[in-house]
């Protein structure tokens, strides 16, 4: 018998901590058990919230007009200018962006990934907030670059430890990481904190910014305001898209828009739209559906905004009557990640979880999987079901904890 092929190690070392913890529910929903899944970021797996119906019809036109083939590698013409307008009149900090500095992405992954090639050669540095989304933590290896992360202060509202992020900065570092608001905290890095942030990344004579604000549209504190906004000097690079303001994840088309008033980042660019047209584009149909989002009504998002709201605020009550929970309010996006403050499981999340799961069929993500070192000890869930399911999940997390 011939031995087997092994796998690589970069594939064989990746984690995504909020999907892996699926494999074992699966199983248990074999078995004929209903899991309440309070772990993955989807409006759209939830009843109350749905993908607007102009958008949908615009992507169906798409589809019967034909307008399938490949597109423009950096994106259809159009949604390019909508995005830049949408960049130049955002309430939370509009900028001087133009369509020549959008590019359309299959989604912000795809965006990570093509930065991540970019920018990086064997040796050079990701600086990322910890926690973070796992995929800031995944990919620059895969590039030959390494991820550092700097501290994000759990007992402090989750700001950011400048003097943890000021020690990390060197010539390696090209790109600083800001996810705002943040997944997993649902913190939001304040106007104060972003200047602070562009005169200590002002040290690092290589990097450039990177602004992740897929979820600047839940803003519940009114204290977000974008990064691009606020720079003089640092190059920023806007990360954005269709999944979660506009409640379409599975179109997967998101975008990145330079702001770098200096030109420093004439080169990179170079590379990104040699990378973006290797791999032709991202879906046609998908992307007018995004640019319905953009120029039709959003009226409705007030609306989705206000549940969300009143999600999690309940929330936020039922895990003060939890004894072994604690949580810090989240400010945006509509995750919340509590500390789970009992010894037995503060250094097990990850057994909180699976022991969680089989025994009341609750699932959460554990916060090890969002940073080993500054997620441990914590859980991330979703506010977007309704409040009787958020009732029934809390009932037997609160049963479970007794």
């Amino acid at each position: 018998m011939k031995s087997e092929i092994p796998v690589s190690q970069r594939a064989a070392g990746i984690e995504y901590a909020i999907r892996d913890v699926v494999v074992p529910a699966t199983e248990l929903e074999k078995q004929g058990h209903h899991i309440i899944k309070l772990n993955i970021g989807d409006p759209l797996a939830y009843k109350g919230f749905s993908t607007p119906a102009h958008m949908v019809e615009a992507v169906e036109a798409a589809l019967r007009d034909q307008r399938n083939g490949y597109s423009p590698s950096y994106g259809i013409p159009e949604l390019r200018e909508a995005i830049a307008e949408d960049e130049r009149k955002k309430p939370n900090g509009g900028w001087e962006c133009s369509p020549d500095d959008v590019y359309v992405t299959a989604g912000v992954t795809e965006a990570l990934q093509i930065l991540f090639a970019s920018f990086l050669e064997p040796g050079d540095k990701v600086l990322a907030p910890g926690p973070h989304y796992p995929p800031y933590m995944a990919y620059p290896p895969l590039f030959d670059g390494k991820v550092v992360e700097y501290r994000l202060k759990s007992e402090n509202g989750w700001k950011i430890d400048f003097n943890d992020l000021e020690s990390k900065l060197d010539e390696r570092v090209k790109l600083l990481a800001v996810i705002n608001p943040n997944n997993p905290t649902g913190g939001i890095v304040s106007e104060n904190d972003i200047k602070r942030l562009m005169v200590v990344a002002s040290k690092a004579p290589n990097c450039t910014i990177l602004s992740d604000e897929i979820y600047d549209g839940y803003n519940f504190s009114n204290s977000h305001i974008s990064t691009a906004s606020l720079t003089e000097v640092l190059p920023v690079i806007t990360l954005n898209g269709v999944s979660k303001v506009f409640y379409a994840p599975g179109w997967r088309v998101g975008y990145m828009a330079f702001q770098d008033t200096r030109g420093r980042l004439s080169k990179v660019r170079d590379g990104v739209e040699r990378l973006l047209r290797s791999r032709l584009c991202a879906s046609t149909p998908a992307q007018y559906g995004f640019l319905a989002g953009l120029t039709g009504p959003r009226d409705w998002m007030a609306v989705y905004r206000q549940k969300l709201l009143e999600q999690r605020d309940y929330c936020v009550s039922r895990i003060k009557g939890i004894d072994g929970m604690e949580c810090e309010t989240p400010e945006g996006a509509f995750y919340m990640f509590p500390k789970l403050t009992r010894e037995k499981w503060a250094n097990n999340d990850k057994q909180f979880v699976l022991d969680l799961l089989h025994e009341e069929h609750v699932l959460l993500v554990h916060g090890s999987g969002f940073s080993s070192e500054y997620g441990s000890g914590h859980v991330r869930l979703v506010f977007l079901p309704g409040t009787e399911i958020l009732e029934e999940a809390f009932d037997r997390i609160n049963r479970f904890m007794n």
